[in-house]
């Protein structure tokens, strides 16, 4: 939070620690947050449990400190965020796994209502920003959200391809997936 928008949210101007109110909102906010640590997706992890999504989005955020540096122009604090942020909602309305994303359905949206549940606690300058950040990330609109998207398609497919998956699984789904995403860039190409 930068220290123009924390003092106008009621925070000291010099970065001291949030008031007892906005603390109490944080802290409530990363109790719901936990919950990502159950929320499972369709993958399943090399011992064969089903990932979280918060597992999913750790991976995610060491894919983009790994590679990351290796995209010229890249904020790589603004990358690590929009990563962090990326599936905030799922907390509350769960994963659609990769398989069943159509792009008719209204999954941005429900994931939308979700983030704006879940950060609900928080102080407003705090929560302006991860909106701003998860708008960012599902428009596609820097070079760091769109990275982050290409990560991601990465991170799912590195998943399924690592991951002790049920006899049935169908490989062949990451023949194709996330490319509109992946193939701009040569370090992810690669």
């Amino acid at each position: 939070m930068s220290t123009s928008s924390a003092h106008a949210d009621g925070d000291a101007p010099d970065g001291n620690a949030p008031s007892p109110a906005h603390l109490e909102g944080i802290l409530a906010f990363l109790r719901e947050a936990e919950r990502l640590k159950t929320v499972t997706r369709s993958g399943w992890t090399s011992a064969g449990q089903p990932e979280s999504v918060a597992e999913h989005t750790w991976r995610l955020c060491l894919l983009a400190l790994v590679l990351g540096p290796s995209v010229p122009g890249v904020n790589m604090e603004r990358l690590l965020r929009i990563c962090i942020v990326h599936d905030l909602g799922e907390a509350i309305t769960g994963d659609v796994p990769a398989i069943d994303q159509d792009a008719a359905a209204p999954k941005t949206a429900k994931e939308r209502l979700g983030l704006l549940d879940i950060i609900a606690p928080l102080p407003d300058a705090l929560r302006a920003e991860l909106v701003a950040l998860w708008d960012e990330y599902e428009s596609g609109s820097s070079g760091e959200a769109r990275l982050a998207k290409a990560l991601d398609k990465l991170e799912t497919i590195m998943q399924h391809n690592q991951g002790l998956n049920p006899k049935a699984f169908d490989y062949r789904f990451n023949l194709g997936y996330g490319q509109q995403y992946t193939g701009g860039h040569p370090v992810i190409v690669a």
